[in-house]
């Protein structure tokens, strides 16, 4: 057979390693002048490029319960045993897979050396504008020249990140087999918002726990380092909620996220103040805080609380201490918005699972077309689960092929 592979990404190459034998010639059209331009920034070019854990409650997706003969331990461990054939020695981190070398760059080269041990051919600037099926074979319309084949790897990207060539044309290639599109909508990505004070707090980092409410029901939770910024929020935790405050924003639903800056705290938090405030009487209320915030913090709390820093915690009313510990267990931010494709890592949304068999990863509305990566209305946490789903797609679908009479 004459497979093409549309992508060359992260799924995309490691389909094409798979389906190329001796009888099948496989060609590879990437529209960018290199390989895995994407791949060379994940976790900040040191690459952490799977992630051990297999669990669904990191995946996310419209129809998730297609996603439980997906996420599989045994795919996982063909993950970790492809690297391992190809000669990269990893180290884990808190569940997050590293090449040793802290560099994206021993990924990329070592699958580069396999798609030319395999004589694959890789055609670069390769823009494919159209497909069409054409007497049993696919007719691959690009800006250079036209292709023929019997099978189709489309691993085109999302519109994530759009500086790595990623403009979401696969949907569109997709739209044409009928195929129906989930809107695309930013994930792991910042949050904006009309909070007053966010110039204010602008480079603080916290530990604390968010919790996620839309239209006042609390939906998600998560912990870790929150960023602030002058726009609005950042970091892991608020990633890993931003593919619900899109999809929300997207329904006009409202979206408030609540940081409790005081995890630390698991009882309720008036006693702990009171007990914490007699052992320090000599204090005012900003001196106070300053044991457990972030000096940039305090006035935000204490303005948010309608306290002055000046008084004693001890000449509190009940409703000011309620207030007060109200906004250090939860202070509500209102979402408006995110930062964009530009600046997510992935989306949330793209074709819908109902349509690919995913034991092969093949269209069920066009025999012959597979679909891989980030395409897929799959999106993962941070910490390389995204990188893992586009490993575990193209695998399958090369493996289809691989071993096809």
């Amino acid at each position: 057979m004459r497979i093409i592979v549309i992508g060359g990404g992260a799924s995309g190459v490691i389909a094409a390693i798979y389906a190329k034998n001796e009888s099948n010639e496989v060609i590879l059209l990437e529209r960018n002048d290199k390989l895995l331009k994407k791949l060379l920034i994940t976790g900040n070019g040191r690459c952490n490029f799977m992630h051990e854990n297999y669990s669904l409650e990191d995946y996310h997706s419209q129809n998730k319960e297609y996603l439980e003969d997906f996420i599989l331990e045994k795919h996982i461990d063909d993950v970790k045993y492809f690297f391992d054939s190809i000669g990269i020695v990893s180290k884990n981190r808190n569940g997050y897979i590293y090449p040793f070398s802290n560099q994206a760059n021993t990924v990329r080269d070592a699958l580069l050396r396999e798609i030319k041990k395999k004589d694959i051919l890789v055609y670069y600037n390769s823009y494919v504008s159209s497909i069409r099926k054409k007497n049993n074979q696919f007719l691959i319309h690009t800006d250079t020249r036209d292709y023929y084949c019997d099978k189709i790897v489309l691993a085109t990207g999302s519109y994530a990140y759009p500086k790595t060539g990623c403009d979401g044309s696969g949907y569109d290639l997709l739209k044409d087999f009928g195929h129906t599109i989930i809107k695309p909508l930013p994930a792991l990505v910042q949050l904006v918002s009309n909070f007053p004070y966010c110039v204010e707090w602008d480079g603080v980092r916290c530990d604390v726990e968010l919790t996620l409410e839309e239209n006042q029901e609390e939906i998600a939770k998560e912990v870790g380092e929150l960023q602030l910024t002058d726009y609005g929020l950042s970091g892991i935790c608020t990633f890993n909620l931003s593919h619900y405050v899109a999809r929300g924003l997207e329904e006009n639903k409202k979206e408030v996220i609540k940081i409790n800056f005081v995890p630390f705290i698991e009882t309720i938090i008036t006693p702990w103040m009171d007990r914490y405030s007699k052992k320090n009487l000599d204090k005012n209320l900003s001196e106070l805080l300053e044991g457990f915030l972030n000096k940039k913090i305090i006035p935000i709390i204490l303005k948010c609380s309608h306290l002055k820093a000046n008084i004693s915690y001890e000449h509190l009313t009940n409703d000011e201490k309620i207030a007060l510990c109200k906004n250090l267990k939860g202070l509500p931010i209102e979402i408006t918005g995110t930062k964009g494709y530009d600046n997510c890592q992935v989306c949330n949304g793209g074709v819908n699972l109902h349509e690919i068999n995913m034991e092969t990863m093949e269209s069920k509305l066009e025999k012959g077309l597979y679909v891989t990566g980030e395409l897929l209305d799959i999106n993962g946490n941070c910490g390389g689960f995204n990188l893992t789903e586009c490993w575990i797609s193209g695998m399958i679908a090369g493996k289809c092929l691989g071993e096809m009479e």
